[in-house]
C-alpha cells in the first residue's frame, strides 16, 4: 500500500478523528497512488495514523477512513459503512407521513464524497470524489440489495467532481429504471411532485424537513411571504396549518409551476395564493414601494458563501436581503431566515441579523434556533458538516 507522510506537528487534527488532510501539510508522498487509491497516513516519524483516499488534484488530498490499522478496507468494510449509515435512519424508513430523506451524507457517515437521497422507490445519488467513484459497483448494488428501489439516478454535482479532477458527471440511470418526470413524495405528510431528474442539487430539499413544520405552526391566520420558494416547502406546510394566505416568490418557472401541482395534488387551492416569478431582492424592494407588509416572512436563499473566501461579499448580501424583509413586517411580526453557507457560523449569523436590524431601524428578538435534521448528522470531529442554520426572529 502507497503512504503518505505529513509534516512535522501536523497529526493533531487526525488523532482527533478530523477527516481531512490539506495537501500543505504533507511532507512525502511514497510511490506513486493514483486518484483514488486508498493510502497509509503516517506522522513526521512514520508511525501509522489512520487510511484514506489520495487525490494529488484536490485541496483535500487525503480523506481519512479508518484509524484503526488492524482493520483492512476490503469490499466488506464498503458494504458494513453502508448498512450502517441506512441503519441510522430507522426511524425516518419506518415513517409514514415521510418517504424522502437522506440515507447518507458523506464525512458525516464516514463516506466521504457519497451522498444518496430517498425519492419514495428511488434513489438519488452523488458521487462526488475519486475514491467513491472507484467502489462505484459496490456501493450500488449494496444499496440495491439494502432498499430495493425501482431505480438508482445520478445527480453528482460537476463542479466538485471537477475539483477532484473527474470528469463532470452525464447523469442517468445507475440501477433499475429511470424515474418519471414528475415523481410523486411525501413528506410531513404533505405530498410533493419532485422532478429528480432535472431539479435543482438531488431534485428536493429534504433537509428544512423538521423546519417547515416548525414554522407553519406560527403560521395560522397569518398573511405569510414565502421567498426562493423553490417546489413549496414552506408554502405547503403553511397551507396545511391554516395561514390565511400566502404569496410565494422564486426566479425559476419550473419551480413554480411545481409548486402549482403540489398545491392541485394537496387540494389546498381554496386558500388565497400568490405566485410571483421574480428575483426575491428586486421583488422585495416592489413589495416595499407598493407598501405590502406580512404577518411572517420566511427566507430561504440559496449558498451565498460557498468558502470562507466569499464572507466578506456574502455577510454583506445576507444583511441586505434581511433588513429589507424587515421593513415588510407588521409590528411584531415573524421573519423565518436561513443560511446554508457553511462558512458562515451561527455567531456571524446572529450579527448579521443585528446588523440588519440597526439598519432597518428594528429591534429583533431570536425565538428559535434552527437547524439541519437528524438524517444530516454532524459528527463532533468534523464541525465543517453543520453547514444549515436559521433564526426565527421577532421584529418590532
Amino acid at each position: 500500500m502507497y503512504s503518505v507522510r505529513l509534516k512535522k506537528g501536523k497529526e493533531k487534527a487526525v488523532k482527533q478523528l478530523h477527516p481531512w488532510i490539506f495537501s500543505g501539510a504533507i511532507e512525502q508522498v511514497k510511490g506513486k497512488p493514483e486518484n483514488g487509491d486508498i493510502i497509509t497516513l503516517t506522522d513526521y516519524n512514520n508511525d501509522f495514523l489512520a487510511y484514506g483516499f489520495y487525490n494529488d488534484q484536490s485541496r483535500v488530498a487525503v480523506r481519512l477512513l479508518e484509524w484503526n490499522q488492524e482493520t483492512e478496507i476490503n469490499e466488506s468494510w464498503w458494504r458494513k459503512k453502508i448498512q450502517k449509515a441506512v441503519g441510522a435512519r430507522q426511524d425516518l424508513i419506518q415513517k409514514e407521513d415521510t418517504n424522502t430523506y437522506r440515507l447518507i451524507f458523506s464525512e458525516a457517515d464516514f463516506l466521504p464524497g457519497l451522498i444518496v437521497d430517498r425519492f419514495a422507490d428511488f434513489l438519488s445519488v452523488q458521487l462526488l470524489t475519486s475514491g467513491v467513484e472507484r467502489i462505484k459497483p459496490i456501493l450500488l448494488d449494496e444499496l440495491q440489495q439494502l432498499l430495493k428501489p425501482k431505480g438508482i439516478f445520478d445527480r453528482s454535482d460537476a463542479s466538485s467532481r471537477t475539483h477532484e479532477g473527474l470528469e463532470a458527471s452525464s447523469g442517468g440511470v445507475l440501477s433499475g429504471i429511470e424515474p418519471p418526470e414528475f415523481l410523486t413524495v411525501k413528506e410531513n405528510g404533505i405530498l410533493y411532485d419532485v422532478n429528480i431528474v432535472q431539479g435543482q442539487k438531488s431534485g428536493f430539499y429534504c433537509d428544512q424537513r423538521d423546519n417547515r413544520r416548525l414554522v407553519a405552526d406560527y403560521a395560522k391566520g397569518k398573511r405569510m411571504l414565502d421567498c426562493f420558494s423553490y417546489s413549496g416547502g414552506f408554502t405547503l406546510n403553511a397551507l396545511k396549518q391554516g395561514v390565511l394566505e400566502v404569496v410565494s416568490v422564486d426566479s425559476s418557472a419550473l419551480a413554480l409551476e411545481t409548486l402549482k401541482r403540489n398545491i392541485e395534488i394537496n387540494k389546498f387551492n381554496k386558500i388565497p395564493h400568490r405566485f410571483i416569478q421574480s428575483d426575491v431582492n428586486k421583488q422585495l424592494r416592489q413589495f416595499r414601494e407598493s407598501d405590502e407588509k406580512f404577518d411572517i416572512i420566511v427566507l430561504d436563499p440559496p449558498k451565498y458563501a460557498p468558502s470562507r473566501s466569499a464572507l466578506t461579499k456574502a455577510s454583506r448580501a445576507y444583511k441586505d436581503l434581511n433588513r429589507m424583509a424587515m421593513l415588510l413586517l407588521k409590528e411584531g411580526g415573524l421573519l423565518a431566515t436561513y443560511s446554508c453557507s457553511g462558512a458562515v457560523n451561527i455567531s456571524l449569523f446572529k450579527q448579521i441579523m443585528a446588523w440588519a436590524a440597526l439598519d432597518a431601524g428594528k429591534e429583533v428578538q431570536f425565538i428559535h434556533q434552527f437547524c439541519q435534521p437528524s438524517d444530516h448528522p454532524i459528527r463532533s470531529s468534523f464541525p465543517e458538516g453543520e453547514y444549515l442554520k436559521g433564526l426565527l426572529c421577532r421584529v418590532g
